[in-house]
């Protein structure tokens, strides 16, 4: 593959992350002083501030990860791996919504479970095409299941 081609698979791959952020970003950002603001976290929450830099940090580790798989060949070799990819990209998004926007910390805990799978099944499809993607993918997974457990948390903190 041209190096031209494989700096476009890049570009892709990073706007198709970092547009999956601005989705979930506009769910979120209204209600972090508002909703959010309000409701009880337990006491190991980290502060706002903390978020956007890991999640950049996240997206990028992401889209570096799925064109390490489809640069040495294209999509056709690694359809269901960075099919895998897409589908958990789409459910970290729609997590926002549920969470944020909906203000369903309950719905929101059963999805990011799924998402946790998600991710978890996509390193191991990413594992057969390179070893990197795969590593690339474990910051990502052990952040959500942090953020599952704060999920959780929050939920149990405010219901009822």
């Amino acid at each position: 593959m041209a190096p031209t081609q494989q700096l476009l698979g890049l570009a892709l791959f990073v706007v198709l992350c970092f547009g999956a952020a601005a989705v979930g970003g506009f769910a979120t950002a209204p209600e972090i002083q508002g909703w959010y603001a309000g409701i009880e976290k337990p006491s190991w929450n980290p502060p706002d501030w903390i978020f956007g830099p890991v999640w950049t940090v996240l997206y990028l580790l992401m889209a570096v990860a799925a064109w390490l798989v489809w640069r040495p060949a294209g999509f056709g070799p690694a359809r269901i791996a960075l099919g895998l990819f897409g589908l958990q990209l789409l459910l970290n998004a729609a997590w926002s919504w549920i969470f944020f926007a909906a203000q369903r910390p309950g719905w929101a805990a059963v999805e990011i479970v799924v998402l946790w799978l998600a991710i978890a099944a996509t390193a191991v499809a990413f594992r057969h095409h390179s070893r990197a993607a795969a590593w690339l993918l474990a910051p990502y997974l052990a952040w959500v299941g942090f953020a599952a457990c704060l999920n959780v948390a929050i939920w149990r903190l405010n219901s009822g």
